[in-house]
């Protein structure tokens, strides 16, 4: 493989690597999504969920959002220099680096029982807060909801702490920093299909529709928020009322080329690489999705097979 390789440079292909900041500063191959920043400004829905099998890049879309996105995060114009969005304009340009951001992800609640999966959440949701715990010391927040920021990020608030936390949490970052929030929530679904196999549904539905609906329908400190997962869970079951709701699945094409590899990203994938000479052979063995009218690749099998022809090149 690295026969064509040191013309460009040789770059590591990301197998595991979802978080967008390491994959960039590590010097990853990358392949480009971030238009998908301006499909989101450009559409303005204020509650996105994208359903997409497991493996097409859901969780390193979210890590991107936010790296773009929140304010004293990362450096994001130097982090994001030479990537498609910053050739985009300033229309675009005018909101990195600009809001305060939520990023939860439901992963870690796929448990044996409900008991065991509302731990979970609560840690989860304690661990965000104590990421934001930088707003007890700006000093717009009144004694009352330190005392509840505190016993959230400590888990040891109240149930029904925990049942609108992520909106509290939005209300003190929007009253701290005069912005609004983005919420992104990453495996939505998990908790859910873990609980209906698990015998305890009935019991998840209105954790997670509180969870949900406190932070996306009554929340006015909400800017816009990003949901991902592998399954559509109906709307009426956990999105009930919730205003300007965009659900965008492998049937939809707006959308369609930022989660997977296209078929141009591939044949570039392969010639900056140095393995163009293997194109119809991915092609016929991993290009077998499509999602509105867009063929779509893996990225997991495109990768992983171009890594295996690395390691047999260097054997």
């Amino acid at each position: 493989m690295r026969k064509g390789s040191e013309k460009v440079g040789f770059k590591p292909f990301p197998i595991g690597v979802d978080n967008f900041k390491e994959m960039i500063q590590e010097g990853y191959y990358y392949v480009d999504k971030t238009l998908l920043i301006k499909e989101l400004l450009d559409m303005r829905g204020k509650v996105n969920l994208f359903t997409r099998p497991r493996r097409f890049g859901k969780t390193l879309g979210l890590s991107m959002l936010q790296c773009f996105f929140e304010k004293d995060y990362c450096d994001a114009r130097k982090l994001f220099q030479g990537l498609e969005i910053m050739a985009a304009g300033e229309k675009y340009l005018k909101h990195i680096s600009r809001y305060p951001v939520i990023s939860i992800s439901l992963k870690t609640m796929k448990q044996a029982n409900f008991d065991l999966s509302y731990i979970q959440m609560k840690k989860m949701i304690a661990e965000e807060f104590g990421r934001h715990e930088e707003l007890l010391k700006i000093g717009k927040l009144t004694e009352e909801e330190k005392e509840r920021f505190l016993a959230i990020r400590d888990v040891k608030g109240t149930d029904a702490d925990y049942l609108d936390a992520l909106r509290f949490l939005s209300a003190c970052l929007a009253k701290s920093y005069r912005e609004k929030v983005i919420i992104l929530i990453d495996e939505y679904d998990v908790p859910l299909e873990n609980s209906y196999f698990g015998g305890f549904y009935e019991k998840m539905i209105p954790l997670i529709r509180s969870l949900f609906e406190s932070a996306l329908k009554t929340n006015d400190s909400l800017e816009f928020a990003v949901i991902t997962g592998c399954l559509r869970i109906s709307k009426e079951s956990i999105f009930t009322g919730t205003n300007n709701f965009v659900a965008d699945t492998i049937a939809d094409e707006r959308f369609s080329s930022f989660f997977g590899f296209t078929d141009e990203e591939v044949r570039k994938l392969l010639e900056n690489t140095g393995n163009l000479e293997y194109f119809d052979w991915i092609k016929k063995w991993y290009d077998g999705y499509c999602f509105g009218k867009t063929e779509i690749y893996c990225p997991w099998d495109v990768l992983c097979y171009l890594n295996k022809l690395a390691f047999e090149s260097e054997s």
